[in-house]
């Protein structure tokens, strides 16, 4: 109960994923340094966040792979697998650029609301229709007070006009995310499932579809500071794409999937520190508020996963609860 079929403990899936969380919300900032010193787009900038990070991942992985040579017991159907890594990848792709898409067409506060707010919907209601997982009175309250925080937040960011057009491509994002949540946790229960090649074929099919539209946008930007822009590309692609989605991705096979939707609002909360921090950016009291609820919201499922579990081994037989 304690650990899935990768062998991965639950305790290190649910920190991969607090990490993962953390990591993603210092994209924001350092995307918003991006376009501040260049004209790079949002399509362009997502397709080089991938680009470079699918080339770390490659750079880590190979060597580990020579280095191993294991032969697995049971190897994954080709079929299943290119399967699973096309759908991941092209939800990877619509979770991205819908998203920069929603925040041109209705702001980044009514965006990031209707993405972050509908995914911990989208994947509660498909956790219980594919997955048979059930959140319990401690589980659904800190949903509900994690979309509460989200909308402190949004009050807090002051006047936003909400265009129905935004709105839909933010409904769009937060659907693309969810089928990637959902399917990594469903293909995680399978032992022949490579965690570590599932992130990196991801975003190579992430990359592919990225491709042509980075192209249509402009993938080389102009700018008077060439080295400090390649800098925080590299730093995007290295931090908050290379290490947090290989955390996503290894954390989200063995946590609940109603557990991580509600984990990875830590994005936004580590956002707003380094707007206030590093931006410059006001810390109103409603904001200051909503990020308190929303952290509370992340503590209080940890908690009610960890009873889940200690009930579930109760009611083990002995040997098997001897084995956990």
């Amino acid at each position: 109960m304690s650990q899935a079929a990768s062998g991965l403990p639950l305790g290190r899936g649910l920190l991969y994923l607090i990490v993962a969380g953390a990591a993603w919300g210092t994209a924001g900032a350092a995307a918003s340094l991006v376009y501040r010193a260049s004209d790079m787009g949002p399509i362009a900038l997502s397709f080089w966040r991938c680009a470079g990070g699918l080339v770390l991942l490659l750079a880590v992985r190979l060597p580990r792979h020579r280095r191993r040579r294991v032969v697995p017991a049971a190897r994954e159907p080709l079929g299943r697998k290119a399967l699973r890594i096309g759908v991941t990848g092209l939800g990877l792709a619509v979770f991205q650029t819908a998203y920069f898409a929603a925040v041109e067409a209705t702001g980044l506060a009514v965006a990031t609301v209707v993405t972050l707010g509908a995914g911990p919907v989208l994947i509660a209601l498909g956790a219980r229709l594919t997955l048979g997982e059930r959140l319990g009175r401690g589980g659904s309250a800190a949903v509900v007070g994690a979309l509460g925080g989200l909308g402190v937040l949004a009050l807090g960011g002051g006047g936003a006009t909400v265009r129905p057009w935004g709105v839909v491509l933010a409904v769009v994002s937060a659907a693309g995310y969810s089928t990637m949540t959902l399917l990594t946790r469903w293909w995680g229960r399978d032992a022949r499932v490579d965690g570590s090649g599932t992130t990196v074929w991801t975003f190579a099919v992430t990359t592919g579809c990225l491709l042509p539209l980075g192209l249509a946008e402009g993938l080389v930007p102009h700018t008077a500071r060439p080295a400090h822009v390649l800098v925080l590309l590299l730093y995007i692609a290295a931090v908050p794409t290379a290490l947090a989605y290989a955390l996503f991705f290894a954390g989200a096979a063995v946590v609940r999937s109603a557990t991580v939707s509600v984990i990875m609002l830590l994005e936004p909360v580590s956002a707003a520190v380094l707007a206030v921090g590093l931006l410059g950016e006001r810390l109103t009291m409603t904001t200051l508020a909503g990020t308190l609820l929303m952290l509370g919201s992340v503590a209080g499922l940890a908690v009610a996963e960890a009873r889940s579990i200690r009930g579930d081994i109760r009611r083990l037989p002995e040997e098997e609860r001897a084995l956990v």
